[in-house]
């Protein structure tokens, strides 16, 4: 028969032992080869070799077989095997190693991202460029009107350059679409000047009626708006000029009994941005908030592309 019995042992070096104890029911002879060969299969441990002792006590002693003589009861073998040794050495190591690793990591992934902010900056900045040139091929606004305003000043589109324009083309006769787009324009400027992060628009209005819209009919003319709001005129081929810069079409329509007539013209808001190019347009269907927002966006923009563009 065959029975196994453990029990705790002695902790040496920061290590647990486990002393199992193997009783055996077999002759002395195969008692004694077995012996042989586990001495001879143990390594070394901490500079020693497991060593096959003696022992006393419940189970006897353990001793050669020497034939015609009384064999002592089963012998006892006894292993002592370290469960574990001091501090984890391998758990250090793998701690080690994961930092390492993390740190390498950060490190490639910075690279990484800084090499695709460079690119895409670059990109961007081409962009931009491009997007300027774009502008200036629609040939909408190119050209450099010289009128008068409503206090009788010469202005040009120079005076302007700097500042965030909202420019309407119409006349002090109209019955109610320009009136209406004046209220709308103005209530856009208002809107915006709300907002302190945001720089003042300036509202222009360029009559496309320069026979009936002299310098003092836009001075009463332009009160009734946003008190920013700046009416230009001047002599037919002057204006007809500005209008023609921005595609505006304006045809005056047969007169009344009294004289009185209505100008067909477009019906567009623009936008320029302080570097005089235009860069949207709202019709009758975009209302106060719409237009708001959009210029807010393309402020937003222009500051942001404008900072990309600049050399570092």
């Amino acid at each position: 028969m065959l029975g196994l019995g453990c029990f705790a042992g002695d902790v040496h070096s920061g290590g647990r032992l486990v002393r199992c104890v193997l009783q055996q029911s077999f002759p002395a002879s195969v008692q004694t080869h077995i012996q042989k060969m586990w001495l001879s299969s143990q390594p070394l441990t901490r500079g020693r070799h497991h060593t096959l002792k003696k022992s006393s006590g419940l189970y006897g002693s353990l001793s050669q077989h020497i034939p015609g003589k009384h064999h002592p009861p089963p012998p006892l073998r006894t292993q002592r095997c370290f469960l574990s040794q001091g501090p984890n050495r391998s758990t250090e190591t793998a701690k080690i190693k994961l930092r390492t690793r993390l740190v390498v990591t950060l490190l490639f992934g910075g690279g990484l991202l800084g090499t695709w902010w460079y690119v895409y900056s670059e990109k961007q900045r081409k962009l931009q460029r491009q997007r300027v040139e774009q502008l200036k091929q629609v040939a909408l606004g190119q050209g450099n009107f010289s009128l008068l305003d409503h206090t009788g000043r010469p202005r040009t589109k120079r005076d302007f350059l700097g500042s965030w324009v909202l420019l309407y083309f119409g006349f002090t006769h109209c019955p109610d679409i320009c009136p209406d787009e004046l209220d709308k324009m103005s209530a856009v400027v208002a809107a915006l000047d709300r907002d302190p992060a945001l720089p003042p628009v300036q509202p222009v209005f360029v009559t496309v009626d320069p026979e009936r819209d002299d310098v003092a009919a836009l001075a009463k003319y332009v009160k009734d708006f946003h008190p920013r709001l700046i009416g230009l005129t001047g002599t037919a081929e002057e204006v007809k000029h500005a209008g023609r810069d921005y595609r505006v079409y304006a045809s005056p329509g047969p007169k009344d009994d009294d004289g009185d007539y209505i100008v067909d013209h477009t019906i567009l808001i623009y936008l320029i941005n302080p570097d005089g190019l235009f860069l949207d347009y709202y019709n009758r269907m975009k209302n106060e908030e719409q237009i708001t927002e959009s210029v807010r966006n393309h402020m937003k923009v222009y500051v942001r592309e404008r900072a990309m563009f600049q050399p570092n």
